[in-house]
């Protein structure tokens, strides 16, 4: 096991200094495992092919290796199962065909912007998200993933029309889908994460979502955000441990 490791740092760091097609190749059969892995648990929560989930860990993880840097003393394992989760998640959710917002959180959100005009009247500022959920009487969290759900509703909206049946319908004049708890649970996972991220310190968040989620180079993500490539990367360490600690008892 340690001589595996060993080898496959090699290769990452051959990689990095040459950018060969054929040792990126190498590693990926190196790291074939890991992919396999993450498609089984996540292949537990829903109806999908392990084949198919794969072949989109396998991009997730193409691209960990053309990002990740060996000098920064990453595990390279802890790098790329971002990506490779982030893939799988991601194909999910855009051939999911059923999500469905739940009415509260519709009627929250219509309250919510009385709330606002009202705090900001009352304030003579914008209020912060904890004030409006003082005001909704709900936690901060609920409050998090109330407006996340509602920001893309456009994927999951019951108001979208469906246009692969005989007469276009919409999803609220559909049946559930038998699978659908399971592809809601992946969606909850999602908004978990968000919601967590906006926990964080708000550069350490930009740090995350530039380079992880935008994929940007660090170095771009460090122009972007006014800071170092080196800040950049304290940030993301800083981050990821934060986000652990978050969202552990969660998992629990």
């Amino acid at each position: 096991m340690a001589n595996h490791g060993f080898r496959n740092m090699e290769l990452l760091m051959a990689y990095h200094r040459s950018h060969s097609v054929k040792v990126r190749n190498q590693i990926v059969q190196f790291n074939a495992g890991l992919v396999r892995n993450v498609a089984y648990k996540i292949g537990q929560q829903c109806c999908e092919p392990l084949e198919d989930l794969e072949q989109m860990g396998y991009l997730g993880l193409i691209r960990a290796i053309e990002r990740y840097d060996p000098h920064h003393g990453c595990a390279f394992s802890s790098f790329a199962l971002p990506y490779i989760r982030g893939e799988m998640l991601h194909y999910l959710r855009d051939k999911s065909s059923i999500m469905r917002i739940p009415r509260r959180w519709h009627e929250l959100y219509g309250k919510s912007k009385k709330v606002a005009k009202k705090l900001t009247s009352t304030l003579g500022r914008e209020p912060k998200d904890f004030e409006i959920a003082e005001a909704l009487n709900i936690s901060l969290k609920e409050w998090h993933e109330c407006q996340l759900a509602l920001q893309n509703r456009q994927l999951v909206s019951l108001d979208a029309t469906l246009t692969n049946l005989d007469s276009p319908v919409s999803f609220g004049d559909t049946l559930p889908d038998p699978h659908s708890e399971n592809l809601q649970n992946l969606v909850e996972e999602r908004l978990q994460l968000q919601g967590a991220m906006n926990q964080l310190e708000d550069k350490t968040k930009a740090a995350i979502e530039c380079v992880f989620l935008r994929d940007l180079p660090r170095k771009e993500a460090a122009k972007k955000i006014g800071i170092s490539p080196m800040t950049v990367t304290r940030h993301l360490q800083k981050g990821l441990e934060q986000l652990g600690a978050i969202l552990q008892p969660q998992v629990a």
